[in-house]
């Protein structure tokens, strides 16, 4: 096949005479071919990591959380608005807030979720998140999660004391009256006293695990009367939580709910609820795509350099070219073409080795960790058993037409320089 002029040229120049390609050419095809490589990867990592953080956060939160500043009195009623609300799947009461744990002279303060099981369990798959024992709370029982059972040294069986905070305004009143009493009439203050802080007892009968550290090491599922008596709500509660039919249309769900809803009650989204882990993630994903381009640039100016030497070198060929009638678009296109060329090869030879990494990313990684004994994605900080990714064909059509857009602007200055050199000087000592 006849090649037109400019790129056959183009070609002649990035093969040289007595080796099959040009050092200079290859190592300016690994710079792009490292930039693409390096991005197709992380990019994809980042976006799976956002997303598996989102799967996560969604199997354990729900969908959306109605709650008030103060407490829910009249919950029924809105639980009935709630189940006639389009997009609404199911609906559960809970009660959430900060106690004591105690156990063995251990002592924490974790959150208390006082749920309905059957009800919870249609809005979160709790039972799915059982790694020993089981969801058992009939009675004075409570399920913990796997951090916290391990900070207590507790497991399936033991006993746990739990001391609530709700009534703290109530003990100090009692404290205060008690100073003023004497004999018999103190005596009888102090039984009261110990009524109002008595603690309460939980047998332990399952341990959870979600894979976010957050509540594994601070959430106690208990039955919901006992979170209403350590709070001393009566029948009232702190909120409901509402599982809908698309967890990504929550915007216009809660929109609905909130016609229902007088100040301070108001809805959260499970995206509003977490809303700066997600920033943060997406903020990394932008930082790193912002610097690591910077690696397709730097190879970028590889190839201008390595054009550039090829003009100075090819001065007096580009000047016979010019004296006997090459047009400045052909001399242009010589150069142009060598790095359209190094740009093609370097940004498919990337797009292959990234997928491919991305394919066995983690055999990769547990051979870095046996034979190297590097941890490149810890379990234990990330909480996922393997590393996450999700190649999404927008991104990586972006990051190759922008890696070729640069090697052939990258191009364009030392196609320029050839194009403009005069025939006559070229020649005149030759």
């Amino acid at each position: 096949m006849k090649l037109p002029f400019s790129l056959f040229l183009a070609l002649r120049y990035l093969k040289p005479k007595r080796t099959f390609i040009s050092i200079i050419t290859l190592v300016s095809v690994l710079g792009v071919t490292l930039g693409v490589t390096v991005l197709i990867l992380v990019i994809s990592v980042m976006t799976g990591f956002d997303r598996e953080l989102q799967q996560k956060v969604m199997e354990f939160d729900a969908h959306i959380l109605v709650t008030t500043d103060s407490i829910l009195t009249n919950w029924r009623e809105l639980v009935d608005k709630l189940h006639h609300t389009p997009g609404v799947v199911a609906t559960a009461p809970y009660i959430q807030g900060p106690v004591i744990v105690e156990f063995q002279n251990r002592r924490l303060a974790p959150m208390i979720r006082g749920i309905d099981p059957a009800q919870e369990e249609k809005v979160i798959p709790l039972k799915k998140f059982i790694v020993l024992g089981k969801l058992d709370l009939d009675g004075d029982k409570t399920v913990l999660g796997v951090e916290l059972a391990q900070k207590l040294g507790v497991t399936v069986g033991d006993k746990v004391t739990v001391y609530s905070p709700g009534n703290l305004s109530e003990i100090l009143d009692k404290l205060k009256a008690l100073d003023q009493k004497k004999g018999e009439a103190k005596s009888e203050a102090i039984d009261e006293l110990r009524e109002v802080v008595l603690p309460k007892e939980l047998t332990v009968t399952g341990i959870f695990q979600t894979g976010q550290y957050m509540h594994d090491s601070e959430f106690l599922l208990v039955p919901i009367f006992i979170g209403q008596e350590l709070y001393t709500l009566g029948d009232a509660l702190h909120g409901i939580t509402v599982r809908t039919v698309n967890p990504y249309d929550v915007a216009r769900v809660k929109a609905e709910i909130e016609r229902y809803l007088k100040p301070p009650e108001y809805a959260q989204t499970w995206i509003e609820m977490n809303k700066q882990w997600f920033d943060a993630v997406r903020l990394e994903r932008t930082v790193m795509t912002f610097l690591l381009f910077f690696i397709v640039v730097v190879a970028a100016f590889g190839i201008m350099n390595t054009l550039i030497t090829v003009t100075v070198q090819k001065r007096r060929e580009i000047g016979i070219m010019k004296a006997v009638g090459a047009t400045i678009s052909q001399i242009m296109g010589v150069f142009l073409f060598q790095g359209i060329v190094v740009g093609v090869f370097g940004t498919l030879v990337g797009l292959g080795l990234g997928m491919t990494l991305i394919r066995f990313r983690n055999e990769f990684s547990q051979w870095l960790a046996h034979t190297l004994h590097i941890e490149i994605f810890p379990r234990a900080v990330y909480q996922f058993s393997e590393i996450p990714a999700q190649v999404v064909p927008v991104d990586v059509v972006k990051i190759c037409i922008a890696a070729f857009c640069i090697c052939a602007v990258a191009a364009l200055i030392p196609a320029y320089f050839a194009a403009r050199v005069d025939p006559v000087k070229a020649l005149r000592y030759e």
